[in-house]
């Protein structure tokens, strides 16, 4: 696990960004092209933004996403396939994309275009609640589906009327289709940009716990090559580290 802790959201979105771009150009190099799968939310708008910007042959990356609430049109604000197309997709020009649509009926296909080759890069967020996607806790570790209908949490709900997606909780969908935390793992490369004070929660107990399906942000310690990006609004309750596999590096960039 590499942690690079960042003096301000602007500064962790750059280096997220370029890292991300160094794989996304080593997977083409390799082997001709990338697959990735990207996060979304306010936590991922600086990341993005400079990713877009990279210096990258769009037209050899593809491109899934984490997941969608269940009946929600693509025109709602909050629809995370309108947030992907205006902010990623409209602004490289990739063309080849799997958008979770919010139904049962688009799991099988879905599954079956993620497990058609290994993805090189997932860009993971991490909820308020340490959630990953939609796997609120307690999340399950189990499952070995690509993708799944899970109910949403109150913290989870709550997130999206603080970020100003949803006028109230009431008006968030209770249920979302969600790429399962077994499938994320199963990304070649892991970067967690998570920037922002409302994340310091979530940051120092994804870093203090043991694998917990109670914190799911903590299965991601057990990745081979899982990178967190931290500012200091989020890494300001960090007290332990508990590493889970391999050695632990720290870069800090704060001073």
């Amino acid at each position: 696990m590499k942690i690079i802790i960042s003096p301000n959201a602007e500064d962790l979105g750059r280096r997220a960004a370029e890292e991300s771009a160094r794989i996304i150009n080593e997977a083409i190099a390799d082997h001709g092209c990338a697959r990735i799968v990207l996060s979304t939310g306010q936590s991922q708008f600086e990341t993005l933004k400079y990713l877009v910007a990279a210096d990258i042959d769009w037209s050899k990356v593809e491109m899934f996403h984490l997941d969608e609430y269940v009946d929600l049109p693509i025109t709602h604000i909050a629809s995370f396939r309108k947030y992907l197309k205006e902010r990623f997709i409209d602004k490289t020009g990739v063309t080849k994309y799997h958008f979770v649509d919010g139904t049962p009926e688009g799991i099988e296909n879905l599954t079956r275009e993620i497990r058609s080759a290994p993805i090189d890069l997932g860009l993971i967020g991490i909820g308020r609640n340490g959630h990953i996607a939609f796997n609120d806790p307690p999340a399950d570790f189990d499952t070995k589906a690509a993708y799944l209908i899970v109910n949403l949490d109150p913290v989870c709900r709550g997130q999206q009327v603080a970020e100003g997606w949803f006028a109230t909780v009431d008006d968030v969908p209770r249920q979302a289709v969600s790429m399962s935390p077994w499938q994320i793992m199963q990304c070649k490369e892991i970067i967690s940009a998570v920037p922002h004070e409302e994340k310091a929660w979530a940051v120092s107990q994804t870093l203090a716990n043991g694998l917990t399906n109670q914190v799911p942000a903590t299965l991601l310690k057990t990745h081979d090559r899982f990178q967190l990006f931290a500012d200091a609004a989020s890494y300001a309750d960090v007290k332990q580290i508990v590493t889970l596999k391999g050695e632990t590096q720290v870069e800090d960039f704060r001073a």
